[in-house]
């Protein structure tokens, strides 16, 4: 029988589940695939003066997922396995410090305010041009050196099955006009859920594109390469890049190239080919253009590990979705939850999000936020294993 496990991420719901552990915990099987451990003491802490934790929501079934209130991250996501065995499927660090540190590759956080790049670090609203924090070559990436991901968040509520984060980014942080006040709700449902919420508002007009930059590993964190992974990405374009990763303007047919994912391929198959976009992205690190004519809750991605039979289905209200294949992993960490590195293409994300530079894009779907508006998005990470 084919088992179902969903890690769904919804906006607008906005209650919160957690529950704190003092000690150091292990996968909760000794015999799982992955035997990851992390300090839970460690995250025990202060951060600039705020109180930073971890939060473990746990449901009747055994589903574990372990969250830090340090960039909203999830640190640890237990899924059973065929076997029923429980792996632990997200990359991550074993002490908080890992996530400190400055070549921190986004593990598990919240991104904001503007997820992916934007180029040369500027873009115009309402006639005014903003100069935004540089840090990814001539662009800023993720919101910059000290985005949402580098900030404690405020636990405004947490219960055996629910954490809501709340963050209020002031106006001119990282170069963004206007107050944002972020909320972002975590819930793990007795029917094997895990929710995210995101809502959005602002004092002033600005632009945003939250999201979440889980890595995973199917097969489980530190088990080695993703190239084995079989996935499906619904859609029939995507966006080529320049050669800093820059968005060219341009919805390319997939059909006939390395990024034709609309039946299940080999993440690894084709991902040294001879083909110019391949080499601009060192691999894929590439938007494409989800098959949908509206926001509703659809389908984006469906990938499987094929060690652990894990299945995971990716469905969202946002028109797009990064693939990013590891390509930057270079396996120089030892600090790890597995204690082992995390060498190229070791992991995957899957973001979803509206485009790249869509503010400086005006033919891609408009990422402003006005006072009027509160910005909610919904995005759906459905496990089965067989």
């Amino acid at each position: 029988m084919k088992k179902q496990f969903i890690l769904l991420a919804c906006c607008g719901i906005l209650s919160v589940a957690a529950c704190n552990n003092p000690q150091k915990m292990n996968s909760s099987n000794a015999d799982s695939v992955s035997t990851a451990a992390y300090d839970t003491a460690d995250f025990h802490k202060d951060v600039d003066g705020k109180p930073v934790n971890l939060y473990t929501l746990k449901n009747k079934n055994g589903l574990e997922a372990v969250i830090t209130n340090y960039g909203g991250r999830i640190v640890s996501l237990m899924v059973p396995d065929k076997a029923g065995k429980l792996t632990d499927v997200v990359l991550g660090y074993q002490k908080l410090s890992g996530y400190q540190k400055d070549n921190d590759p986004y593990f598990g956080a919240l991104i904001g305010r503007y997820g992916n790049r934007i180029a040369k670090g500027k873009f115009k609203l309402d006639g005014k041009e903003y100069s935004l924090a540089i840090n990814n070559g001539l662009n800023s990436l993720h919101g910059g050196p000290t985005g949402f991901h580098k900030r404690v968040w405020e636990v405004v509520s947490s219960s055996a099955d629910k954490l809501e984060l709340k963050y209020v980014s002031a106006d001119g942080e990282e170069g963004y006009p206007g107050n944002l006040t972020v909320k972002v709700t975590y819930t793990l449902t007795d029917e094997n859920g895990l929710r995210i919420d995101y809502a959005v508002t602002t004092d002033a007009p600005t632009v945003q594109n939250i999201t979440n930059h889980a890595y995973f590993n199917l097969n489980g964190e530190g088990s080695g390469t993703i190239n084995d992974h079989l996935m499906m990405i619904n859609a029939d374009k995507f966006t080529p890049v320049d050669t800093t990763l820059i968005p060219t303007g341009e919805l390319k047919d997939v059909t006939g190239t390395p990024f034709d994912f609309r039946k299940p391929t080999a993440i690894g198959s084709r991902v040294d080919a001879d083909d110019a976009q391949i080499k601009a992205g060192l691999g894929y690190d590439h938007n494409f253009v989800l098959n949908k004519k509206d926001n509703s809750l659809t389908l984006a991605a469906s990938v499987t590990g094929p060690a652990t039979g894990i299945t995971m289905d990716v469905l969202t209200t946002e028109p797009g979705i990064q693939f990013y294949g590891g390509n930057f992993l270079d396996g120089k960490d030892s600090d790890g939850k597995s204690a082992k590195p995390y060498p190229h293409r070791t992991a995957f994300c899957l973001e979803t999000q509206h485009f790249p530079d869509s503010p400086n894009q005006p033919a891609f779907p408009s990422t402003v936020l006005k006072p009027s508006v509160t910005y909610t998005s919904t995005t759906v990470y459905k496990f089965s294993a067989k």
